[in-house]
């Protein structure tokens, strides 16, 4: 993992509140580099802009200062070889869990028994056998982040982007997920060619479970804190309550306590 497939280079974002008309500071002064591999995790409290980080690397929006490069290119707009998993699931309520899943390669104008071959292969891959023709609705909440990470996969990305997308299912859910997760990036088997992860979590055990590399982001504006190591052995899923991962839970929330109680004084005081 020394080829970086990333570059934030001095990155900053402001925006104007549409509710009081002020010029608010997301991001001061990113600089980050993400090794092709790579199992990244961001974390810190709330409001420290860690969805728009994530947002700037899929070029849904821009940045006020600064660059992201993807294979030393700028980034200027969304692109297939970013994929993107959200904490709300964002299916289209009008789809099958088929037509969700294919709506991506539909949308590149793929043939349509290749797409119909790839989504069965995804539905097959993710656990969802027999529930194609089901609607969101008729879905329980890890189904549909199910759904949702076949969709993103249904493209190949090179890179996964997952803005808190386990955050909205139950404990155990949650954890089957992160296990599944982990299996389709290839947590057992580092294997050439496998995809690049920045997965957004309030999770700190969570954050070290799956990363490489945990970030933590200071308070808004989001700053990086300090990039920790973690050299946690592979495949990951046996490490939970080992006390090298407790010591490592503890070393993280010890960096965002009080980030995170100032943030919540800072927010009282607006």
């Amino acid at each position: 993992m020394t080829d970086s497939i990333l570059k934030i280079q001095a990155v900053r974002k402001t925006y104007v509140s549409v509710r009081t008309g002020d010029t608010i500071e997301a991001l001061a002064g990113i600089d980050l580099e993400v090794p092709a591999g790579e199992f990244l995790a961001v974390v810190g409290p709330s409001g420290c802009g860690k969805s728009t980080l994530l947002s700037l690397v899929a070029g849904f929006t821009q940045p006020s200062a600064g660059e992201v490069l993807y294979r030393g290119q700028r980034v200027t707009g969304a692109g297939p070889e970013r994929g993107v998993m959200f904490q709300d699931y964002a299916l289209f309520p009008w789809r099958t869990v088929l037509g969700n899943i294919e709506f991506g390669p539909l949308a590149r104008g793929v043939a349509l028994t290749q797409r119909h071959a790839r989504a069965r292969e995804l539905i097959r891959l993710v656990g969802l056998d027999g529930f194609e023709n089901r609607y969101p609705h008729e879905l329980s909440g890890g189904m549909r982040q199910r759904c949702a990470l076949a969709r993103m996969l249904a493209n190949d990305p090179e890179i996964w982007l997952m803005d808190e997308p386990l955050a909205a299912v139950d404990q155990q859910t949650r954890t089957i997920l992160q296990d599944e997760l982990l299996r389709l990036w290839g947590d057992a088997a580092r294997r050439p060619g496998a995809p690049t992860v920045i997965f957004v979590t309030h999770a700190i055990d969570e954050a070290v479970l799956l990363a490489d590399r945990v970030v933590v982001l200071a308070r808004r504006p989001g700053r990086i804190k300090a990039v920790i190591d973690i050299p946690l052995p592979r495949p990951r899923p046996a490490q939970r309550g080992s006390p090298q991962f407790a010591a490592l839970v503890a070393q993280v929330w010890d960096l965002i306590r009080d980030e995170a109680a100032k943030a919540i004084v800072e927010e009282i005081d607006r």
